[in-house]
Formats: structure tokens, C-alpha cells, sequence
């Protein structure tokens, strides 16, 4: 008796051992679950996509950083189609958060352990911190991400009221915090009711300032462009979570070993080098940042063609551009700057070749469905003169391959229209075309003639009718079907 009474506690904490972080819901028990939760974080996930493999240990790691504050959740939506039809899901991994049971938003954050855990963190807790005495404040600047404080007269003030409805709608990219003491902004240089911006102390340099004092007028509005103006500084750290807002400009990046939890003094030797070039082309354009190289291995090399070997200790160069041009510095970074002057004037004067990840152009495309190549994009799907139904898949997606006699199908029908293409496209062996955006697979674009800068994204079904019904409704010209134009 005793021995099956051991046996029976073992088994029952070797369960709770094992039990994992991030809850598994399905059709019969999400509504119940979710609403037990203020906020909670679901991936709507397929198990044999690849992005969600990637992902799924990633998540279970946020998802016990996060425990006890913010609850994770995932659904198999192969399982529990209904839940995900539900709330739209059409590509994988789709990630929402909800409150109290609702659909509140699209997670839009890294899709990393930290990531994700520092991007839910600032879905919890107040907007704006309410700073009380100086120590209130120095611990508050004292972090790892940059600081912006308001300081007021009163909790009354005017000022006060814009500034935390600034933070409600900021609070997921940037930390607030606020001071109804007009003493705690004396010694930075604020007499009366400002805003000053803190940049992290592991940044500081001696090429500017440690803290920006906002003058304008505040509104919303003001303090937004304030903050994107000055937040970065000459030379940011890139961090997954802050990539895609430092991509919308032009952008420089140095990679390299760079670590700024455990190697302060190493990591600003490097980064110290690249602000004394990058200063001398300030007014030109271009921003530039520098980066830890193993957390962006995984995207150098598909992106960049790094292999593991490149590089070395030296940093690794790299310019994306805002239309997502990329080029590399091919010659070695010297401790001098003269290699990085040389790679930026050449940038500058146009001389560079962009590096584009393509498969090599097929020798013969004559099929029906036109098979599309990075290097390929502009003659086949920028063609001026025709509209282009261009398909973004996986060869290991399986929605991939159930639709693709469908897509031939449509393809046979639409073969004899001068004025429509069907096209496909690997989007994991090819860059994909800015304007393009493939979080999942398939993802279906519609590039009309004369519109190449405006392709719509195909949300309908996935019959031959259902996509004739839409290429009726959008085309430029009447479609021809067997020879015979079926009038729009």
C-alpha cells in the first residue's frame, strides 16, 4: 500500500514538473480560460510550420519568465479550427492579446524569449511610474533601456494630463515615468515643467548628450517625434526588439561580439570606433547602429549570406536600406575607420553591389504558373503592362501543397489572358520584395498593373471560383477564360 501511495506521488510530481507554462486551449475550453485572465498573450499556431517550431521553444521560455504576471497560451488551430476562424487566423504563427477573454490586439513585438517577454512586461502596470523622491528617479534611469520622465508642478498640471496619455499610447515601445516635483528636474536642467529624455547609461559616450530636454509645446504628437527623434542617438544598440523601428530609415549595422550585460567596456570599444566615422557623415541619410552578431546569426545569414565562419571577432558590416536594399563590407573593419570610410563613400557615390539571397532564374517557364526568383521579381511581377497573382509559399507547407493544384487549375484557365499572370514563389530560398509582407504560408499578393507600389494582399477563398470571383473584381482588364472575355 505504501509503495503504491509513493509510486502514485511520484507520478504526480513528475506530472507538475512537467507541466509546461503556456496553456493549450482549444474550441470547448478557450472562452472559459481566457476570461480568468487580465491579459494573456495566444499563438495560433499549425504543427508543421516551420516559423512555429522556431518559435514554440521561445514561447514556452516567455511564457515561465512571465508566469504570475502575464499568462501565455497557444492553439492548435489543425485541432480547433473554430477558435481560430474565430478571430481570423489565416497564416502561422499568429500571435494576439487578450484581456479579460477579448481579442484586445495583434502582437506586433519580437517574436524572441526576451522579446516577448519585455514587450508583454509594458502591457502590465501602470502607464507612466509616479516618481516620488530623487532615489525614485535615479533607480528609474538607471536601466538597461532609455528613460523618459516628465516633471510637473502639481497633479493637476495640464502638462501632466497630455504627458500620461502620451504614455498610455507609447507605453509598449518606450518607459514613462513622472514627477509632480519640480525639484526633481533642477539638476538637469529643468526649471519649469519638461520632459526630459534619459538615454541608458551603458550608452553613454562623449559625442552627445546623456539627456534631451523636450522645449516644444507638448501634445501627443510632439512628444512622439520628440522621442523619435532623439531617442536612438548617434549610434543605438539593435536589439530584436527595437529592429523594426530603426529600419524605417536607411541603416548601418556593425555586428560583432558585443555584450552589454557582461562586458560593458568591450562592447563601447567597437561601437566608440563606428560613432567617430558615423559622425563625420552626419546630415547624410543614413542612421547607424551596432548589434550582438550571434543574436542575428540566424538572419545574417539568410539576409547577408554570412556564414559561420565570416567575420570573426572583427564586426561585420552591413547597410539595409529603407527600400530594402542591403549591401555588405566586403574588406576587414580596421581600428582606424579607414575601411568603414571607404565602404560609406562608396555607398554614397553609388558604387556598391546590392546582395540579393535568389535562387538561380529558371532556364525555361513556360508552364502556366510562372515560377518567380528574386532576381526575376521586377520582369515577372513589376511588369508594368500586366497584373500579377504571385503566390508566397514554403516547400514544407502543407497548405502549400494542397492548394497547388487548385493554383495550376487557375492557372490553365487564365493561360490564354494577355493581360494576367500566375506566379509563385519560394519566400524561404528568395528576399522577399518590400511592400511584401509573408508572415505565413501561403500569403497571397495581387500586383495590378500600374499599381506595383500598392499590391493587395488576397484574403478569399481557395477554390478556382473564389479566386476568379476576385480577379473579376480587381483586374485591369476584362479576364479572358478559354479564349472568351468575361466582361467586369
Amino acid at each position: 500500500m505504501a509503495a503504491a501511495v509513493c509510486l502514485a506521488l511520484v507520478s504526480l510530481l513528475a506530472a507538475v514538473s512537467g507541466r509546461k507554462n503556456a496553456l493549450e486551449l482549444g474550441d470547448a475550453d478557450f472562452d472559459y480560460l481566457s476570461s480568468e485572465h487580465e491579459t494573456m498573450l495566444v499563438s495560433f499556431y499549425a504543427p508543421w510550420c516551420g516559423h512555429c517550431k522556431k518559435m514554440a521553444p521561445e514561447f514556452e521560455k516567455a511564457a515561465s519568465k512571465l508566469k504570475g504576471t502575464v499568462q501565455l497560451a497557444k492553439v492548435d488551430c489543425t485541432s480547433h479550427s473554430e477558435t481560430c476562424g474565430r478571430f481570423g487566423v489565416s497564416g502561422y504563427p499568429t500571435l494576439k492579446i487578450f484581456r479579460n477573454g477579448r481579442d484586445s490586439a495583434p502582437y506586433d513585438g519580437p517574436r524572441t524569449a526576451d522579446g516577448i517577454y519585455h514587450y508583454m512586461k509594458k502591457q502590465t502596470g501602470p502607464d507612466s511610474v509616479h516618481l516620488k523622491t530623487e532615489e525614485d528617479l535615479k533607480a528609474f534611469i538607471n536601466n538597461y533601456d532609455a528613460s523618459i520622465i516628465g516633471v510637473f508642478s502639481g497633479a493637476r498640471s495640464s502638462g501632466l494630463a497630455e504627458f500620461l496619455k502620451a504614455a498610455g499610447l507609447l507605453r509598449e515601445q518606450f518607459r514613462f515615468a513622472h514627477s509632480t516635483e519640480l525639484r526633481m528636474g533642477a539638476e538637469h536642467g529643468a526649471t519649469t515643467e519638461r520632459v526630459l529624455l534619459f538615454r541608458p547609461p551603458r550608452l553613454a559616450n562623449k559625442f552627445e548628450d546623456s539627456v534631451v530636454v523636450f522645449t516644444d509645446h507638448l501634445t501627443i504628437g510632439s512628444l512622439r517625434r520628440f522621442i523619435r527623434d532623439h531617442i536612438y542617438g548617434v549610434c543605438p544598440h539593435m536589439t530584436m526588439e527595437n529592429r523594426d523601428r530603426l529600419r524605417v530609415r536607411d541603416l548601418l549595422t556593425a555586428f560583432y561580439d558585443l555584450d552589454y550585460q557582461h562586458n560593458v567596456r568591450g562592447s563601447n570599444y567597437w561601437r566608440n570606433r563606428v560613432m567617430k566615422v558615423a559622425s563625420q557623415y552626419s546630415g547624410r541619410g543614413l542612421t547607424f547602429s551596432v548589434a550582438n552578431k550571434e543574436d542575428f546569426l540566424s538572419e545574417l545569414e539568410d539576409d547577408f549570406g554570412l556564414g559561420t565562419s565570416d567575420g570573426g571577432e572583427l564586426p561585420f558590416i552591413t547597410i539595409r536600406t529603407k527600400l530594402g536594399h542591403k549591401f555588405t563590407m566586403r574588406e576587414e573593419f580596421t581600428t582606424d575607420g579607414q575601411s568603414l570610410q571607404r565602404f560609406l563613400d562608396d555607398f554614397f557615390a553609388g558604387r556598391l553591389k546590392r546582395y540579393i539571397k535568389s535562387e538561380p532564374i529558371p532556364e525555361r517557364n513556360n508552364n502556366a504558373v510562372k515560377f518567380v526568383v528574386a532576381e526575376s521579381f521586377d520582369d515577372i511581377v513589376n511588369d508594368g503592362d500586366r497584373d500579377v497573382l504571385v503566390e508566397f509559399y514554403s516547400p514544407s507547407c502543407l497548405h502549400c501543397k494542397k492548394l497547388e493544384p487548385v493554383y495550376k487549375e487557375l492557372a490553365d484557365t487564365l493561360y490564354a489572358d494577355p493581360y494576367i499572370v500566375i506566379a509563385k514563389m519560394n519566400a524561404v530560398d528568395n528576399d522577399i520584395p518590400l511592400g511584401y509582407d509573408v508572415q505565413g504560408y501561403p500569403t497571397i499578393y495581387f500586383a495590378l498593373a500600374g499599381k506595383k507600389d500598392e499590391p493587395i494582399r488576397y484574403e478569399g477563398g481557395r477554390e478556382v471560383k473564389d479566386f476568379l470571383k476576385f480577379l473579376k473584381r480587381e483586374a485591369t482588364h476584362p479576364l479572358v477564360i478559354s479564349g472568351v472575355k468575361v466582361e467586369l
